[in-house]
């Protein structure tokens, strides 16, 4: 299957300029993609531009990743209400290093290759270039009638924010790049979501006006959720790559909780699986959504695909032990950041350990830390068998909780029936 046949397959075409398939027909070509340094980490945003360069690359063409050095200094008005902080130059060279590292694990930067990934840094040949020298060899083949239509801006001119002439000047920054990789790497196609229509356009024309060439492009739409809500973001914030920012189980946790609707059209987005594979997986899970395949599917894949498959392990023996009852075992084995990992969101409650060092009365316990409103109803549900204490059933023969019941000498994990569970935390 053609590249673009493929990428269409998986939804990840919107606005394509005319020529483009040919042109990657024709003969390896060189594309790039622009990767913003506002983060030291990229998030799960940023897997479409990363899959379709790896898509690019897999098709036998040359990937480019650009980490916007220069323009991260000025800021972007695209798909944005209001201009945004803008960065020291110390802190952009330290948060390009790890994006650096990040997009490492995902494409071949093998320089023996023809077609080997490679990464620049608009940095390196805006630094020379001054204001005056811009706006004479640049601005000069793009008029302000031409800039005026991006609807980017045309949006924010029309905002209560309006626009500084910063923002305004990004597209002719970014429209740059693409003439210099053009002129320099031999760079024909510039690639990115469906935002940045109005700035890859402006690249091509600049391609065109200023070096008489022909240069190509297409989009991708923008990633959503069935439910309105905003694609990678939870209550905690961003889902990042960066594993110290948002660990294996959560990331895990994520993709394994898509609703059905959302799950089949990241499938095809978000994975490397062949068509044949994920059309029988939809089939199969249609037949039983109870059973979430698709779900599964997809967290397996992208938990490997970003961490690795024993993070992925980690995470679904992780997940058992607050759905499954026979866990008490791995509950055991986690270390502290383990078990705060997979313990994220259960309440809370915090105790002097003191109080339970010589025994704790076990159901004047779970009446004072208010996990029950009385005694007689701890007493109740404990002689019934619906507590159980770090995955342990117990009844009325226990008594009271002491040290030998803290894990990692400081957690007890407290269920009450089959759903409702509380960390104690004796500090």
């Amino acid at each position: 299957m053609a590249l673009i046949d493929e990428l269409r397959w998986r939804g990840m075409v919107q606005d394509i300029m005319p020529g483009t398939e040919e042109q990657l027909a024709k003969e390896m070509t060189s594309a790039y993609i622009g990767f913003d340094p506002t983060a030291d980490s990229l998030h799960i945003g940023s897997l479409v531009p990363i899959l379709l360069l790896v898509h690019l690359q897999k098709a036998g063409h040359k990937p480019i990743a650009l980490v916007g050095g220069a323009t991260g200094m000025v800021g972007d008005p695209s798909g944005k209400s209001e201009e945004r902080n803008l960065l020291s130059e110390e802190i952009l060279q330290h948060n390009q290093a790890g994006v650096k590292k990040q997009l490492e694990r995902f494409l071949d930067f093998d320089a023996s290759k023809t077609n080997a990934a490679e990464m620049v840094n608009n940095y390196d040949w805006f630094k020379g270039i001054d204001f005056l020298g811009f706006i004479r060899d640049v601005g000069k083949h793009i008029t302000v009638n031409y800039m005026m239509g991006k609807d980017s801006v045309k949006k924010r001119i029309e905002g209560e924010s309006g626009i500084s002439f910063t923002e305004f000047t990004y597209q002719l920054i970014q429209g740059y790049d693409f003439y210099w990789l053009y002129k320099n790497k031999n760079c024909k196609l510039q690639m990115g979501g469906s935002d940045q229509w109005g700035n890859i356009t402006t690249g091509t024309e600049l391609v065109r006006r200023k070096a008489g060439g022909e240069a190509f492009a297409f989009t991708c739409p923008l990633v959503t959720k069935a439910d309105g809500g905003k694609f990678g973001k939870t209550e905690k914030g961003n889902i990042w790559l960066d594993a110290s920012k948002t660990s294996p189980y959560q990331f895990y946790q994520f993709w394994l909780n898509a609703s059905d609707t959302d799950a089949t059209k990241w499938i095809k987005l978000f994975t490397l699986l062949p068509q044949a594979t994920i059309e029988a997986l939809i089939t199969e899970h249609e037949a039983a959504p109870h059973q979430r395949l698709l779900q599964k599917t997809l967290a397996k894949e992208l938990t490997v695909f970003v961490h690795s498959r024993e993070d992925y392990e980690f995470a679904v023996k992780a997940s058992e032990i607050l759905f499954n009852n026979d866990t008490a075992a791995i509950l055991q084995a986690l270390n502290e950041e383990q078990l705060l990992q997979v313990l994220e969101g259960v309440p809370t409650v915090q105790i002097e350990k003191q109080q339970i060092e010589y025994g704790y009365d076990l159901i004047g316990f779970l009446a004072d830390v208010a996990i029950f409103p009385s005694k007689g109803e701890a007493k109740k549900m404990l002689q019934g068998g619906g507590i159980a204490i770090n995955k342990i059933k117990v009844g009325a023969e226990k008594t009271a909780i002491n040290n030998a019941d803290l894990l990692q000498g400081k957690y007890i994990l407290v269920q009450k029936g089959k759903k409702n569970y509380y960390l104690i935390i004796a500090g």
